[in-house]
């Protein structure tokens, strides 16, 4: 992981220093292979309410960008806090991108569609779950319904489904009744 550090308005502390290089070795520990790069900027400001610093932290990950940023009286704390901070979005990155790999993986069929059964419908909410061979449930909407209606579905039909990743987890994209 490449290490840059920056300072504006003022000149780089050694324990400043040494706190950033201990913070990146915990990233390393727990995330080497999703940062990239990292970037830590302290900065003397004089628009903080008192004067003060920043402290910004800027993480490349594959195909996105994390950044943190802290003001306020003294460098220690903020660089604590932004790096906390981004320890826990990477975290979330990190479990986002381990959900989409299970799904991806879940149950493919011949033409990359995905198998299951109907585990169980909310007509009126216009919404149910659809559970995997592997057990995985997969939330569908009404809306996501192909040649076939909501009322004409029963709990343990067979259907075929596409899989994406929704707000709340895995979601089928559309779902068709499996006429065999």
């Amino acid at each position: 992981m490449d290490l840059k550090i920056e300072t504006r308005n003022l000149d780089l502390r050694k324990g400043w220093k040494e706190k950033i290089e201990e913070e990146k070795e915990k990233l390393v520990r727990h995330y080497a292979s999703l940062v990239l790069r990292l970037r830590v900027t302290i900065e003397s400001t004089s628009n903080y309410k008192e004067g003060g610093f920043e402290v910004k932290v800027v993480a490349s990950v594959p195909n996105d960008t994390v950044v943190v940023k802290r003001w306020g009286e003294k460098v220690r704390p903020l660089l604590v806090e932004a790096f906390d901070v981004l320890g826990l979005q990477l975290k979330e990155i990190s479990r986002k991108k381990q959900n989409k790999k299970s799904v991806k993986g879940a149950t493919m069929g011949a033409e990359g569609n995905t198998n299951g059964i109907i585990k169980s419908l909310y007509p009126f909410e216009s919404y149910g779950f659809i559970v995997t061979p592997d057990e995985q449930e997969i939330f569908f909407h009404e809306n996501s319904l192909k040649d076939v209606a909501m009322d004409d579905l029963n709990e343990g039909d067979a259907v075929f489904f596409s899989v994406t990743e929704g707000d709340k987890g895995p979601q089928a994209t559309w779902v068709r009744a499996d006429k065999a």
